[in-house]
């Protein structure tokens, strides 16, 4: 059984507003096309892939029959994760320390630019009570961040200074397809979709990949001079109806948080983290994610993000490569996420650097206001 599991490349796409131009696996490999360069790997060496799609995304069951000849899964071996992509990393962490793989190859690709975003969603709630009444993650986002703010006092400038965080530091990444300089007033100013959610309070529609190459340290050690390491994971999830549980917390969150904390050594996450890159599909759900995560108290996430504690410079910088909100698929955001962590570890992030991180964190989510949690602690040694 292997040890210790190491990142050993990561890449992904330019994110784009519409990649018709690409069939799902074209778009795919032009980020696994990286990742092998970069270690030298050819698509037989990899042992084991583990593909990240969803069939009501990409049109089809089985959607990972798309991925098959570009991830070098023909008469080979292929996992397939249909939740958030940081799963898929999971899942090749699990395979690597069961010792029967050396090398995974993982790889998240999606196009939400080719159906209908709310139809797609709305196929996840139950068809006898819930899907009948047309909610998405929008309608359903709306209602928790109502309980959310009414909860603990979460104002809608608060929620609004997310968006002008995130998408100012996306001007940072070159890969983010929604960068700009806003203002709280221009997201207040901007369409109402789903009180209290504006446009600028949520992520625009957008297409794109992600590849991660993982192998056991030994073996890390002759792709990368710079590996990075997973010292801790956990994943859990919430019930699923929305009247079960109260919206203004995330306990499967907390939870998740909580094990791999344990796993990693971590005792005060607020101080020990130096960056964390978190999925926030809506401004508010930055705030909630950061009480859940233990970064503060429930309720205080609201003074953190007026504290500028969170910004690039800050004491703990959250989404330095702007984040969901920059414009990146749900699917893929997971392992955007950890592919970003990977790039602040190694100290070569560019203009999003976070000065000295050694530790950090990614997070993904799947299903309706959270429902599924996914957390993972990287670090250089």
């Amino acid at each position: 059984m292997a040890d210790k599991v190491a990142i050993c490349a990561v890449a992904q796409t330019k994110y784009s507003p519409d990649r018709r131009d690409s069939h799902e696996g074209e778009l795919a490999y032009e980020a696994i096309k990286q990742v092998l360069e970069e270690t030298g790997l050819k698509l037989s060496d990899i042992d084991s892939a583990v593909t990240s799609s969803q069939d009501f995304w990409d049109g089809r069951t089985i959607s990972s029959m798309n991925l098959q000849e570009y991830v070098g899964a023909h008469l080979s071996h292929e996992d397939k994760v249909a939740e958030d992509s940081i799963n898929a990393v999971f899942c090749a962490m699990a395979q690597i320390l069961s010792g029967h793989v050396g090398i995974t190859l993982v790889s998240t690709h999606m196009k939400e630019s080719q159906t209908e975003k709310a139809l797609v969603e709305n196929a996840s709630f139950d068809p006898i009570f819930l899907r009948n009444l047309g909610l998405d993650n929008l309608s359903a986002g709306a209602l928790q961040a109502k309980r959310y703010m009414y909860k603990y006092g979460i104002t809608p400038e608060q929620c609004a200074k997310v968006a002008v965080k995130n998408r100012g530091n996306a001007k940072n990444n070159p890969n983010a397809l929604e960068s700009m300089d806003i203002t709280v007033e221009d997201v207040f100013g901007s369409k109402m979709l789903s009180s209290p959610i504006r446009q600028l309070d949520t992520k625009p529609i957008a297409d794109g990949a992600c590849a991660i190459i993982l192998a056991n340290a030994k073996t890390a050690k002759k792709l990368t001079k710079k590996p990075v390491y997973i010292k801790g994971v956990s994943n859990c999830y919430e019930t699923h109806y929305l009247g079960d549980r109260d919206l203004a917390d995330c306990d499967a969150l907390t939870k998740a948080a909580k094990k791999a904390y344990k796993m990693a050594g971590i005792k005060n996450p607020a101080r020990e983290i130096d960056v964390a890159e978190i999925s926030e599909e809506f401004t508010y759900q930055e705030l909630l994610w950061m009480e859940g995560l233990g970064f503060c108290g429930r309720g205080e996430a609201g003074r953190m993000i007026d504290s500028g504690r969170t910004k690039l410079g800050g004491k703990l910088p959250v989404n330095p490569s702007g984040g969901m909100l920059s414009g990146v698929p749900n699917g893929v955001a997971g392992a955007d996420r950890v592919a970003e962590c990977v790039h602040q570890l190694r100290g070569n992030a560019g203009n999003r650097q976070v000065k000295g991180a050694k530790l950090a964190l990614a997070h993904g989510m799947t299903g309706i206001c959270g429902q599924h949690q996914c957390v993972m602690i990287l670090g250089k040694k």
